[in-house]
């Protein structure tokens, strides 16, 4: 994404060329930057326009008006992404999706009654499925809310076909093509 704004380049940085400035303190203003509209802001790539720099009294750095390129992420409704588990707690599983986290609540585990185990695993009754701290998973993104930038939110379900633990994705298919053959033999 291409982005024009003001950057504030503080003395700190006056030894160095303005290019490499403009670079810092850019970084330095948007990574980790969370908006409804860019989505959350990886990394300032590159610089690609400085304007003239302007100093203002009583404050010692300089500004400049600078287009830059920005790599965003902005979780869309419906994209599929994959990511390992973080964290378990009684009502659902927190899962890391590179820049962000996002939130499983348990009853969008699994297509299973789930119960929260001691030591932090979500268990399927009938399923014997269990979920983990770091196990590796794939999630559908139902619900996004970017307006809090001090705490964004994803909601995510792993109870459609293809989704969930790595492990479960196939093993549906592996039982179902096996199920013919056991009722045969019973």
């Amino acid at each position: 994404m291409e982005l024009r704004d003001s950057v504030r380049v503080p003395p700190i940085y006056f030894d160095n060329p303005v290019d490499e400035a403009v670079l810092k303190s850019a970084r330095n203003k948007f990574e980790g930057l969370v908006d409804a509209d860019v989505g959350i802001v990886i990394d300032v790539v590159a610089v690609k326009n400085i304007g003239d720099g302007a100093i203002i009294a009583g404050d010692g750095a300089a500004y400049y008006d600078v287009t830059f390129e920005l790599v965003t992420y902005k979780p869309e409704l419906q994209e599929v992404v994959s990511g390992k588990i973080k964290d378990i707690t009684d009502f659902g599983a927190f899962i890391t999706m590179g820049p962000v986290d996002g939130m499983i609540h348990i009853s969008q585990t699994m297509d299973d009654f789930v119960s929260f185990g001691k030591d932090k695993v979500l268990l399927g009754r009938d399923s014997k499925q269990s979920l983990k701290v770091g196990d590796e998973c794939r999630a559908k993104v139902i619900a996004v809310s970017l307006k809090d930038p001090a705490n964004p939110k994803i909601g995510l379900t792993m109870r459609q076909t293809g989704l969930g633990k790595l492990d479960w994705v196939n093993k549906p298919a592996v039982e179902k093509a096996e199920a013919p053959e056991k009722r045969k033999k019973e």
